[in-house]
C-alpha cells in the first residue's frame, strides 16, 4: 500500500507552508463564523459599552468629590458621593462580568462550527492532499490555529469596538473640557502610530515562522508516538532525543524571536503613553498654579486620559493577536479552500452493482512526477478473482486505490457495471467496494464498534455471523469483555492474526460486491495462517476481487492473473496460461525459498 512519511529530515516540509494571505482576508473570511451568532456578538459589545460609560463616570464623580465635596468641606455629601462611585465600580464590573460569560458562549460555539468545518472538510480532501503532510502538521492546524484564528475575531470584535468608541468618546470629552490640553495629550501619538507600523509590518513573518515550527515539533511527535516500537526495538531513543530536541529549539527561537520584538514594542508604546501623561500633568499643573484650572478639574482630566490609553493598549495588543491570527488563518484556510474529491452535486447515485468492472486505457502520474501506470486495460467480470502481482514499486496498489476514486486516473476511464466512475457520486461507488489492507487498521474503541464500522445499522446476529464467519468469533469470546474489549491504538492488544480477521470480519459485515485485498505479509503460526485463509475464502465467495498477492499459493485459482512491471501490465491469464508462456511469471513460480514474490521478482531482477 501507499504511505507517506511524516518526519522532514532538513529544512522546513514545503506542505507546511500554505498560501500567503492578507490580513483584511483572513478577517473577512472568519467574519463568515460570525454571522449565525449576531446576536450574541451584539449583546457582547453591548455590555462592554455599558461597561466604558460607567467607566465614564468615573472623572466627573471624582472632580465633583475633589472640587464640590472635600475643598468645600461638604462631610454630608461625602458618604453619598462616595457611594455612587462605588456603585459606578460595581456597575462596570457587573456589565463586565455579563460580557465576559457572553464572551465565552459567543467564542467557543464560533470555535465549535469552525473546527467542524475544517475537520469535515479534512475528511472529504482527496487521498493526495495528505500523501506529502504530515499528520502532526493537520492536527495543529485543526486544534491550535483553528483557536488562535476565532480569538483575534472574537475578542477584536469585542475589544477593537469598545476600544474606538471609547477614544473617540474619551477624545470628545478631553476637546469640550480643555483643547489646549487634549492637543498637548494628543503629542505623543504619530510615536505611537509609527511604532505599531514598524511592528505589524514585521510580526507576520515571526508568527508564520512559529506556526510552522510548532507543526514540524508536533508531526515529529506523533510520528514517534505511533513508531515508538521501532524505536526501542532499534534503539534510536539518544537519536529521536536529539531530532525532538532540534524541532523544539527552532520553536522556542521562534516564541524568541516574538518575544524579543514585543518586549521592545509594548513597553515602548506604554512608554509614549506614558509621555502623554507627564505632558499633562507638567502643562495642567501650570493652568492649576497660574488659578486657570482647580485640582479637580485636572485629576478628572487624568483620568479621562488614562481612559484614552487604556483601549490604545487594548489596539497595540489586538495588533499582536491579528498577526498571530493571520498565520494561523493562512493554514486553517489552506484545508477549507482545498477542492474536496468530487462535488456530489454533479453526480449520480450508483446502486447496488453485480461488479462488472472495467479499466479504459488508464494512464496515472501524480502531479508533474513519472507515470506510475500506463495504459491499463483490464476487465473482470461478477464474481472474478483479479490477482495482482509484480516486485515492489509495479504499481498494484495504485491500480487498484483508483477503483474506490481515492485518485482520480490522468487519463482513461474505469466503469463499474458500464458506469463511469467519475460520473457517480463517491458515497455510491464507496458502498460497494469493501477493502481489507496489508496491515489491517483498528480505531482506538472496542472490537464491537470496530466491526460495526463496516455496517453500523447491523444487528447484534450480523455482528456475530460475520465474526464467526471470519473465524475470530472463539478469541473474541476469551476476552474478559468479549465483543467490548478494548483493542487500544491501532489494535495494539491484538496480535496480527486477530487484527486481520477482524478487519475480514468488517469487510464481511458491509458485504460489498466488490472486494480489494491487499494480502498479509506479516508470519503468523500455521494454525492462525488456517484459519485466516478459510476466513478469506468466505470472503471471496461471490465477489469480484482485486487481490494483491504475496504468495503465489493464494492466486492458483484466480480468474486471472496480471504480472506488472513498471507500470504496465506485461503478461496475463490464469495460473497455468502464465506457466505455459514460460516469462516472467514462470520464472518466478520456479524459484523456491521466498518469502514473498516481491523478494522473487528481486531475485530475478537482480
Amino acid at each position: 500500500m501507499m504511505y507517506r512519511h511524516a518526519h522532514v529530515e532538513s529544512g522546513m516540509d514545503p506542505a507546511l507552508n500554505p498560501r500567503h494571505r492578507s490580513t483584511f482576508e483572513v478577517v473577512k473570511r472568519v467574519t463568515a463564523f460570525l454571522r449565525p451568532y449576531r446576536w450574541m456578538a451584539l449583546g457582547n459589545i453591548g455590555c462592554a459599552v455599558l461597561s466604558l460609560v460607567c467607566a465614564f463616570t468615573y472623572p466627573k464623580l471624582a472632580r465633583f468629590i475633589i472640587d464640590d465635596v472635600i475643598s468645600q468641606k461638604r462631610a454630608d455629601w461625602l458618604a453619598p458621593a462616595a457611594a455612587v462611585l462605588a456603585l459606578a465600580f460595581f456597575l462596570r464590573e457587573f456589565f463586565n462580568s455579563l460580557r465576559i460569560r457572553i464572551n465565552n458562549e459567543f467564542e467557543q460555539r464560533v470555535i465549535f462550527d469552525m473546527r467542524s468545518a475544517v475537520y469535515a472538510r479534512l475528511q472529504r480532501l482527496p487521498v493526495s492532499y495528505f500523501d506529502p503532510r504530515a499528520s502532526g502538521d493537520l492536527m495543529t492546524r485543526v486544534i491550535e490555529d483553528v483557536g488562535a484564528v476565532e480569538r483575534v475575531l472574537i475578542d477584536g470584535t469585542e475589544q477593537g469596538t469598545v476600544a474606538a468608541l471609547s477614544i473617540l468618546g474619551v477624545l470628545v470629552v478631553m476637546l469640550v473640557a480643555n483643547p489646549a490640553l487634549t492637543g498637548v495629550a494628543l503629542l505623543p501619538v504619530p510615536l505611537l502610530i509609527a511604532g505599531a507600523l514598524a511592528y505589524t509590518l514585521t510580526a507576520s513573518r515571526r508568527y508564520r515562522a512559529q506556526r510552522q515550527a510548532a507543526s514540524a515539533m508536533n508531526a515529529l511527535l506523533l510520528d514517534n508516538l505511533q513508531g515508538i516500537r521501532q524505536i526501542k526495538g532499534f534503539g534510536r531513543e539518544e537519536h529521536e532525543d536529539k531530532r525532538f530536541r532540534q524541532r523544539a529549539d527552532d520553536l522556542r527561537r521562534a516564541n524568541l524571536r516574538i518575544m524579543r520584538a514585543w518586549s521592545l514594542y509594548s513597553p515602548g508604546m506604554s512608554f509614549c503613553a506614558a509621555l502623554g501623561i507627564v505632558l499633562v500633568l507638567w502643562w495642567g499643573g501650570r493652568q492649576v498654579m497660574h488659578g486657570s484650572m482647580t485640582v479637580g478639574q485636572l485629576v478628572e482630566f487624568v483620568f479621562y486620559l488614562g481612559l484614552l490609553y487604556e483601549p490604545v493598549g487594548r489596539l497595540h495588543g489586538l495588533n499582536q493577536m491579528l498577526q498571530s491570527a493571520r498565520a494561523a488563518g493562512e493554514r486553517v484556510f489552506d484545508i477549507l479552500d482545498t477542492p474536496p474529491e468530487r462535488s456530489e452535486g454533479r453526480t449520480r447515485h450508483l446502486p447496488r452493482v453485480r461488479g462488472h468492472v472495467q479499466y479504459e486505457h488508464v494512464y496515472f502520474r501524480y502531479g508533474n512526477d513519472r507515470t506510475i501506470l500506463k495504459d491499463i486495460c483490464l476487465e473482470a467480470r461478477p464474481g472474478e478473482m483479479i490477482a495482482l502481482v509484480g516486485p515492489t514499486g509495479a504499481g498494484k496498489s495504485t491500480l487498484v486505490n483508483l477503483l474506490p476514486a481515492f485518485y482520480e486516473p490522468s487519463e482513461g476511464r474505469i466503469t463499474v457495471d458500464g458506469e463511469d466512475i467519475s460520473t457517480v457520486s463517491l458515497a455510491s461507488l464507496r458502498q460497494n467496494i469493501g477493502i481489507v489492507s496489508q496491515e489491517p487498521f483498528l480505531f482506538n474503541g472496542t472490537i464491537r464498534e470496530n466491526i460495526l464500522y463496516g455496517k453500523p445499522d447491523a444487528t447484534n446476529d450480523e455482528l456475530l455471523h460475520a465474526a464467526r464467519a471470519a473465524n475470530c468469533h472463539e478469541f473474541i469470546e476469551r476476552l474478559p469483555q468479549k465483543y467490548d474489549s478494548l483493542v487500544g491504538e491501532r489494535g495494539v492488544k491484538l496480535s496480527v492474526g486477530e487484527k486481520q480477521r477482524i478487519s475480514i470480519a468488517r469487510a464481511l459485515l458491509k458485504n460489498a460486491p466488490i472486494l480489494i485485498l491487499d494480502e498479509a505479509t506479516a508470519s503468523v503460526d500455521t494454525a492462525t495462517e488456517k484459519l485466516i485463509q478459510e476466513a478469506l475464502a468466505r470472503l471471496l465467495e461471490g465477489r469480484t476481487s482485486f487481490v494483491i498477492a504475496h504468495r503465489l499459493s493464494t492466486i492458483i485459482h484466480a480468474s486471472q492473473i496480471l504480472v506488472l512491471r513498471n507500470g504496465e501490465i506485461v503478461e496475463r491469464g490464469r495460473h497455468e496460461q502464465l506457466l505455459e508462456l514460460n516469462g516472467l511469471y514462470a520464472r518466478l513460480a520456479r524459484i523456491q525459498n521466498t518469502a514473498s514474490i516481491e523478494e522473487g521478482f528481486a531475485r530475478l531482477i537482480l
